[in-house]
């Protein structure tokens, strides 16, 4: 078994328009065809593994992987779009589409073939080199999986005869032909046919729109013209798109249809899922963000406050309300800081927002999962008027998502500032006031120190000096002083201070997140786990 692993960092992104459509029809490619994959692998052959694969070794590969229509395991995932407007001549701005499908797990594509040690050291490099796969949008990390590794595949091939599966669909995915069934297409073929070029000319050919006299004579030029046909498997992924399409070609020669099934809830988000499938607590929701200019963490309190807005006017009148506002009868405030934590975690670029978490331990019933739903169908205003399209993810609970928020470890320091609720107290004679155990009252740590126990029924071992700078990612710090640190909406108690950074550790593992201090509902006092 030869398994491939993609996982698309930039967001989770895979922007990837299948043969035969316009990238403004919305179409978007699940699961990746085969065709792309080998293509992409050959590219990455040109740019940067000549030196070190052989030609003879990448054409047997590139043979060996066409000979068996791979299986893929296909993870939950989101299909959305952006929508932008293009400069032009004078008042004239074509509109265009950006449709793109959104997971942030790996997608899993296995070959029921077995590689000589020599293909598979080639695939092993191929793969580690890949740069992205569909647009120039789409990054991506690839990796080989050891020999004996399996999938659990939910989009497979349908075999001749057979009926599509109960809750499955039928979608028609482009693959190489075999080396075999292009060797007989062509021993058939004296001159390029009219119809696709991989179908066997025993075959019926899709019936063609009638053209012109002049348009089939320009078609049969641009052919005779073109270059022969190729003699491989690896000669025809060599071909471009625009060459194809200028010689008239349906699929490009070398190529088939092969019709696969797939879930049909493969775009259904992940709540309906949950719901129908157990009885889970869902206690997170979480969403990515798609903005022509993203928002820096800095800005975290500003965003978390807009998002909350939204949430409270579209529950207004619900009886899910107070999970969003934190109100119950009579505007009174809920007990135990059970209604709805808005977090900022960072993207993919330098110091950017790229998701927003929304975690609520009283839970989201069915009403409370429509309400934040509906963030998807308006986009949310961002700082500087940049709107913010939020992209559900899926609904679960902490261990349902890999976000460094909801880790486990035994130290923690901060992403955005916290922000201390109370004021240091001093004697007459200016000496800190000291409590029980000798910490400063109104410190930042003694307040975290205090907070820490209200909230998680433990004490920390320690707690570090405050710190005017947070270290965001490795080499990238920012000052607190950076960080907006005050709600301009409702009446919540303002912090005294900019906040501080501080690192908290435990005698165990604790698990998040952990966000304290005013603003905590808000993005702001949040921490991540340091794994050493």
């Amino acid at each position: 078994m030869t398994v491939i692993e993609l996982q698309f960092p930039a967001g989770g992104r895979l922007h990837a328009t299948p043969w035969g459509r316009h990238v403004n029809e919305g179409a978007t490619e699940w699961p990746v065809s085969s065709w792309r994959i080998q293509r992409a692998l050959v590219a990455t052959w040109y740019l940067k593994a000549r030196e070190d694969i052989d030609q003879s070794v990448i054409a047997s590969l590139m043979d060996a992987l066409a000979g068996e229509a791979p299986a893929f395991e296909l993870p939950p995932a989101v299909q959305s779009h952006t929508r932008h407007y293009m400069p032009g001549r004078g008042t004239d701005k074509p509109k265009v589409f950006d449709t793109f499908i959104q997971s942030s797990r790996p997608v899993r594509i296995a070959w029921n073939v077995t590689l000589d040690p020599a293909q598979r050291n080639a695939l092993s490099v191929l793969c580690e080199r890949l740069g992205y796969l569909g647009r120039a949008e789409s990054i991506v990390e690839a990796s080989l999986s050891s020999e004996d590794s399996a999938i659990n595949a939910n989009a497979t091939p349908l075999a001749k005869g057979e009926d599509v599966p109960q809750g499955f669909e039928l979608v028609r995915v482009l693959c190489p032909a075999t080396p075999d069934d292009h060797a007989v297409w062509l021993r058939n073929s004296g001159v390029l046919p009219e119809g696709p070029a991989g179908v066997s000319p025993d075959e019926p050919r899709p019936a063609a729109k009638k053209a012109t006299k002049k348009a089939a004579a320009k078609r049969a030029g641009n052919r005779s013209a073109g270059s022969p046909l190729p003699a491989t498997i690896f000669e025809a992924l060599h071909a471009e798109t625009g060459t194809l399409q200028a010689q008239g070609w349906l699929i490009p020669p070398g190529s088939r249809w092969v019709d696969y099934t797939r879930k049909i809830e493969s775009f259904e988000p992940e709540s309906r899922r949950v719901q129908r499938r157990s009885t889970k607590k869902i206690t997170v929701a979480r969403f990515a963000i798609s903005s022509s200019v993203l928002p820096r963490i800095t800005q975290a309190i500003s965003v978390a406050e807009r998002v909350h807005q939204k949430l409270a006017k579209h529950a207004d009148g619900k009886a899910c309300a107070s999970i969003f506002t934190g109100k119950v009868d009579n505007d009174q405030p809920m007990s135990g800081n059970r209604h709805t934590h808005i977090f900022c975690e960072l993207g993919e670029k330098r110091d950017s927002i790229g998701f927003i978490t929304l975690y609520a331990p009283g839970e989201y019933n069915a009403e409370a999962q429509e309400v934040i739903e509906g963030l998807q169908r308006k986009a949310v205003w961002g700082h500087g008027g940049h709107d913010l399209d939020l992209i559900l993810l899926g609904f679960g609970d902490v261990t349902d998502f890999d976000s460094p928020i909801f880790g486990r470890s035994k130290r923690w320091t901060s992403l955005t500032p916290f922000v201390p609720t109370r004021h240091a107290k001093h004697y007459a004679d200016g000496r800190p006031k000291l409590d029980a155990d000798g910490w400063p009252l109104g410190s930042p740590q003694q307040d975290l120190r205090r907070l820490v126990q209200q909230g998680l029924a433990i004490t920390p071992k320690s707690i570090s000096q405050p710190s005017p700078s947070i270290t965001v990612r490795p080499h990238r710090t920012l000052r607190t002083l950076q960080f907006q640190t005050e709600r301009h909406h409702g009446n919540g108690r303002h912090g005294h201070q900019s906040g501080v950074g501080l690192t908290l550790e435990f005698e165990q593992e604790v698990q998040g997140p952990l966000a304290f201090g005013y603003g905590s509902h808000f993005g702001l006092g949040l921490f991540v786990p340091i794994h050493d």
